[in-house]
């Protein structure tokens, strides 16, 4: 059955409406008891979560014959071969020949749409790359992470995500580290902080329910560096890979697993 994009926005509007109004009459709670409470609310109301709609979408997406090629994105190989998903998204980021970088999710996705299907990147429509990693991340729920930087081109980026995780920055000389390594453990605006070695990254693709909206690892990681007062860089670009590259394998140090994908979070 095809998921109407705007069948899936106007249910989500009205139940987050509903949810919002409980939320909005509680000063302080637990974020992770809320985020649970959320999710079943979302489950005993319309008996199927925000992020498993993104994912159908996203299926949908990947089989079908789009772009230029009228090709689907069934002979994309995430790095277990093509078409191979399952667990796929519990190794990446990783280095492909076929596009000579190391990429992760989003940016292997946009490649294949570029490559296998005839698209400019500048067409590739954002929430469909959201779509697409919802379902592509479904097929690694609660895997163990297996991100371990092997090549020279995985342990560069490796190395780049570092500096760039400790660089401080912006008006407010910030990064990474002050919040997510001197505060793990703390909560922040009533937030837990987690470094990366406790596994900061590794619910997303996720449902944030007070933003109404499926966040992607790029999305997280442009979130804070809009808060902190530096401009975000390019989706796909260095940055996003490198700092995605350097918290997964830090959160595979750590013997994580990742969260059932999509996540679900406040």
């Amino acid at each position: 059955m095809r998921t109407d994009r705007s069948l899936i926005t106007g249910f989500l509007l009205a139940l987050a409406f509903g949810l919002g109004i409980a939320l909005t009459q509680q000063q302080e709670v637990d974020p992770f008891k809320e985020a649970q409470r959320q999710r079943e609310l979302f489950r005993q109301t319309a008996g199927i979560l925000p992020g498993e709609l993104y994912a159908a979408q996203g299926e949908e997406l990947f089989a079908q014959k789009r772009g230029p090629r009228n090709a689907s994105l069934e002979a994309c190989d995430f790095g277990l071969g093509p078409g191979k998903l399952e667990g796929a998204h519990a190794q990446l980021p990783r280095y492909f020949a076929d596009t000579r970088r190391v990429e992760d999710l989003e940016t292997r996705i946009a490649s294949c749409m570029v490559r296998l299907q005839g698209f400019k990147l500048a067409e590739i429509k954002r929430e469909d790359i959201k779509a697409l990693s919802a379902f592509v991340a479904s097929k690694s729920s609660e895997m163990p992470l297996r991100v371990v930087p092997r090549t020279s081109q995985e342990i560069a980026m490796y190395n780049l995500g570092r500096e760039l995780w400790f660089h401080r920055a912006g008006n407010r000389d910030m990064n990474c580290s002050i919040c997510h390594d001197a505060y793990a453990g703390s909560r922040v605006r009533l937030s837990p902080v987690r470094s990366p070695r406790q596994g900061l990254s590794n619910e997303w693709p996720a449902y944030r329910f007070e933003a109404d909206k499926l966040y992607t690892l790029q999305d997280r990681i442009a979130f804070c560096y809009v808060s902190i007062g530096i401009a975000a860089p390019e989706f796909y670009s260095e940055p996003y890979i490198a700092l995605s590259v350097y918290m997964l394998a830090e959160a595979t140090r750590g013997r994580n697993s990742l969260t059932e994908m999509p996540g679900f979070t406040r």
